[in-house]
């Protein structure tokens, strides 16, 4: 009986957990859900990105972490559902420009986890110079014929930390 019970959670929950409807196109390969995902919060200032579209993307415990590292280098890190990000940083994009664009990326999979350091730079517009660079580490998962964003960590370049010149464009 109690054996059964863990079994019987997941095939309760399973079904609603991944109801999220997507565009079949924005998730069928880790390039185009990449790609998707930087396409949904590239937004000209006083316009949100698609939240709808951007929460098709995600598993429901997804988590997006973003390292930060103060004046004497002391790291810390945010961390966040997708749904908290959207209400912390969603202000942000309704006053200021950003674009952020992947430069150069390199992947891993075993079946049906994918691992993709994904280099970016960040934009106020495009065509500009960028104002931050940094590397995305994100974790896919492919389940029910589509591809989900596990997780998103993140740390942006600083000069006491650049870029590693085989995460370039180029190298």
């Amino acid at each position: 009986m109690y054996r059964a019970f863990p079994f019987l959670l997941i095939l309760l929950y399973a079904p609603a957990t991944f109801a999220q409807e997507a565009n079949p196109e924005d998730v069928s390969s880790p390039d185009v859900i990449v790609q998707t995902l930087y396409d949904i919060i590239s937004t000209p200032a006083g316009e949100a990105p698609d939240w709808d579209r951007w929460r098709t993307l995600f598993i429901p415990e997804a988590r997006l972490i973003a390292i930060s590292s103060n004046e004497s280098g002391r790291n810390s890190y945010f961390t966040w559902t997708y749904e908290e990000y959207i209400s912390q940083v969603g202000p942000y994009f309704l006053e200021n420009p950003f674009y952020e664009v992947e430069v150069s990326h390199t992947s891993e999979r075993f079946g049906n986890l994918v691992h993709r350091f994904s280099t970016y730079e960040s934009y106020r517009a495009l065509g500009l110079e960028p104002f931050s660079r940094g590397i995305n580490s994100i974790q896919l998962l492919r389940m029910d014929n589509r591809w989900w964003i596990v997780t998103i960590f993140w740390q942006s370049e600083s000069d006491s930390l650049p870029l590693p010149k085989k995460y370039l464009p180029g190298e």
